[in-house]
């Protein structure tokens, strides 16, 4: 017949297994390479050679080569997304360059629309020049090659103030 003892004996070891299963404990080893505990099952995506640990299974310590091995059959033309490290010196003095290159480049397009733009001013302020001489009514007078002045005519204005008009249709 069971003594006391064995019954206390087998009362602990019954609580022992109980509370090892009111405290199950999963690790698995997500997509970016970090261990994770925790009390729920790791997600569905997850492979069976990544869950280290897990109720009614013994604790696994993963090693370089089986994780290699279970790792190649699984997706060999797909490389996994690994975070990167932080950049070395050589990547960031590379990106520094390109940055400089760009900024650089952005510059000599900013100047050159700059200039651009100031010779179109210039343009539309010499012709509404032009064009308020011809409007006023005024004789206008000019210089030939040998130094003779004559004055414009008429239909000399008109095709002259033509010609402003076309000029100051792009200055507005």
């Amino acid at each position: 017949m069971p003594t006391s003892t064995s019954f206390r004996l087998l009362g602990a070891t019954l609580l022992f297994l109980a509370a090892q299963l009111a405290h199950a404990q999963y690790v698995w080893i997500d997509a970016n390479g970090t261990r994770q505990y925790s009390d729920r099952p790791p997600p569905p995506g997850t492979p069976p050679h990544k869950i280290l640990k897990a109720p009614g299974r013994l604790a696994t310590a993963p090693t370089p080569e089986a994780s290699i091995d279970a790792a190649a059959p699984v997706a060999p033309a797909a490389k996994p997304a690994v975070p990167k490290g932080p950049p070395t010196l050589a990547e960031r003095e590379q990106a520094f360059r390109e940055r400089a290159k760009e900024r650089a480049e952005q510059e000599r397009k900013e100047a050159t629309e700059a200039e651009r733009r100031r010779e179109l001013a210039e343009r539309c302020e010499a012709a509404r020049d032009a064009q308020a001489q011809l409007a006023s009514g005024i004789r206008i007078a000019r210089f030939d090659k040998d130094g003779e002045r004559s004055y414009m005519s008429d239909e000399e204005k008109a095709a002259k103030a033509a010609q402003v008009n076309r000029v100051l249709k792009d200055c507005r």
